[in-house]
C-alpha cells in the first residue's frame, strides 16, 4: 500500500458524481427486484428502496455541503490491494444473490415472510445505516477502499473506542437484514457467508494499517475487539 494524496473535486463535480451513482444504483436495484419478481406489486421492494435511498440522498446532500472531502473518499471504488479486490468481488456476488433471490421468491412463492418481520428488518437496516453515519462523522478518513492518506491519524473515539471496525458492524446489520426486508427467507442463506468475507477483509486490512498507519499497532492493544465486543 502507498500513501494516497486525494485530488479534490469541486462541489458541483461531487454532486454530479453522487447523483449519477444514486441513479445508477436505483435503476439497477429496481431492475433486479421487479424483473425477477415479474411484477411491480411488490411492496417490500418499494419500501426497501425508500429505506435505502432516501437516507442516502439526504446524507449525500449533507456531505456535499459540510464534508466534501469525506464524500469524495466514499465515491472511490477501485481497490489498490489485489487481495481486497478479490474479497470485494466475492462479497459483491453474495449480495447479488441476496438481491436476486427475493424477486424470484416473490414470483414463485417459495417463502412467506410476515409483514411485521419485513418492518422489523427495515428498522434493523436503518439502525445499521445510523451506525454508518455515526462512524463517518467520527472518522473523516473512512474511505470505501483500504488506503492510508498523508497526515491520517488513528481514530479511537466514539464507536472506535469499542471496536476497531464499527463500519463493518453497520454493514453486517444492513445487508443481513436486507433479504428479510425484501420478503424472502431463502435469500438469507447467501448472507451467512458475509461475516466470513468481512473477517477476511478485516484481517488483511489490519496488516496494511499496522504497516502504513502510525499508531495503529498501539491502538490494537488499546481496543482489543475488531467487530463484536467480548467475542472478536
Amino acid at each position: 500500500m502507498t500513501l494516497t494524496v486525494p485530488h479534490p473535486l469541486s462541489k458541483k463535480e461531487l454532486a454530479l458524481q453522487a447523483l449519477r451513482n444514486l441513479l445508477i444504483g436505483f435503476v439497477l436495484l429496481s431492475a433486479l427486484f421487479f424483473l425477477t419478481a415479474g411484477t411491480f406489486r411488490y411492496w417490500e421492494a418499494w419500501l426497501y428502496l425508500a429505506v435505502l435511498f432516501v437516507p442516502i440522498s439526504l446524507f449525500f446532500v449533507y456531505l456535499i455541503n459540510n464534508a466534501p472531502d469525506l464524500l469524495e473518499r466514499r465515491l472511490r471504488m477501485r481497490e489498490r490491494e489485489k487481495t481486497q479486490g478479490w474479497i470485494t468481488g466475492v462479497a459483491g456476488i453474495i449480495m447479488l444473490l441476496a438481491f436476486i433471490i427475493p424477486g424470484l421468491d416473490k414470483r414463485f412463492g417459495w417463502s412467506s415472510v410476515p409483514p411485521w418481520v419485513v418492518i422489523v428488518a427495515d428498522l434493523v437496516f436503518l439502525t445499521g445505516y445510523g451506525i454508518f453515519v455515526i462512524v463517518l462523522r467520527e472518522n473523516h478518513y473512512a474511505s470505501r477502499l483500504i488506503e492510508v492518506e498523508r497526515d491520517q491519524k488513528v481514530i479511537s473515539t466514539g464507536p472506535y473506542a469499542r471496536v476497531r471496525h464499527p463500519m463493518y458492524v453497520a454493514v453486517l446489520l444492513m445487508y443481513m437484514a436486507s433479504p428479510l426486508a425484501l420478503g424472502s427467507f431463502w435469500a438469507v442463506l447467501p448472507t451467512f457467508l458475509l461475516p466470513i468475507i468481512l473477517i477476511a477483509r478485516i484481517q488483511t486490512e489490519e496488516i496494511a494499517l499496522k504497516r502504513d498507519l502510525q499508531g495503529y499497532e498501539a491502538y490494537t492493544q488499546q481496543v482489543r475487539y475488531r467487530l463484536i465486543p467480548g467475542i472478536w
